[in-house]
């Protein structure tokens, strides 16, 4: 178990809520597929309570995990929730039988999504919301939603009380700028590693507003064809250095890049889990620190 405190890696405001830069994802709670319910319904349980009991303070679900999955398992494990714990869902998508991620982007499907999250957990309120951008259609019939009428549409929902916090994810700069001006949002999820930097235009405008940036696929390990962290050969030579796993350097170097990165790692596994809370005590030197920043996929 790891014995530095989760606050070593610092903290962030995420929409009135100080969270420890170290959270935890749901996404892998459900079964294969992130559908159904997961193979060991216990183990479940004890990730998530574990993960509380160790500092963690901010939790990334979402309805369509599952479907209605990781929502049920976060209720069940840690209901009444502690004053000081961020629950961050996110809409904009819905999950069909054969586990497709479909489009659901007009302002009714966003406020619907919203409270079946809020009736799923059991709470009044979510610290945010993410609203999950598609790069096409908004809808199963094609049809396009503008991207101001949905954020007015999370700001309606913030002004109910329903959401204390908008956030946008898959979203390019010009939307984040957009949903900026337009929603003053506190968070941004975008796809983003050690080995895929695409969005550091997003990351530095976050930075310069104060919003907290969140990658998903940190180690770029979910779907083939992406650059695998864990894998290059100079994460692989710093982990053995300094006696971390390779995927731990990896984590510590989002954290290190920039102090408005937060992490959401995820996993079914109390093992698992241990390490990423661990990555609160992994120190890279400035040497590593080069070595890393200069690393390219292979």
């Amino acid at each position: 178990m790891s014995t530095t405190p989760l606050s070593a890696a610092g903290t962030h405001d995420l929409a009135g809520f100080r969270v420890n830069r170290i959270g935890y994802g749901a996404m892998q709670l459900p079964g294969p597929g992130v559908m159904g319910p997961p193979k060991d319904h216990a183990t479940a349980i004890a990730v998530l309570r574990r993960a509380v009991e160790a500092g963690v303070n901010h939790i990334d679900t979402a309805q369509f995990y599952g479907p209605d999955v990781a929502n049920a398992l976060i209720r069940e494990a840690l209901h009444p929730y502690p004053d000081d714990l961020a629950i961050v869902s996110k809409v904009g998508a819905r999950r069909d039988a054969r586990g497709n991620w479909n489009p659901a982007q007009r302002p009714d499907q966003l406020r619907a999504d919203v409270e079946a999250n809020l009736r799923a957990l059991g709470t009044e309120r979510l610290a945010a919301v993410n609203l999950r951008l598609h790069s096409g259609p908004d809808g199963p019939d094609g049809e396009h939603v503008e991207l101001a009428d949905q954020l007015a549409a999370m700001v309606q929902m913030r002004e109910d009380g329903l959401i204390a916090g908008i956030g946008i994810s898959t979203a390019d700069r010009a939307q984040v700028e957009q949903a900026i001006a337009d929603a003053g949002i506190v968070t941004v999820q975008n796809a983003y590693s050690l080995l895929a930097r695409e969005d550091e235009d997003v990351l530095a405008l976050c930075a310069a507003n104060g919003v907290a940036f969140v990658p998903y696929f940190p180690l770029g390990s979910a779907f083939p064809g992406m650059p695998k962290v864990a894998e290059h050969p100079v994460v692989r030579r710093i982990a053995e250095r300094i006696g971390a796993t390779p995927a731990q350097v990896g984590l510590a170097w989002l954290l290190h890049h920039d102090p408005h990165i937060l992490l959401i790692p995820g996993t079914s596994s109390l093992d698992h889990l241990e390490q990423n809370l661990a990555v609160a005590g992994v120190r890279l030197t400035a040497d590593d620190v080069a070595a890393l920043d200069a690393a390219r996929p292979a």
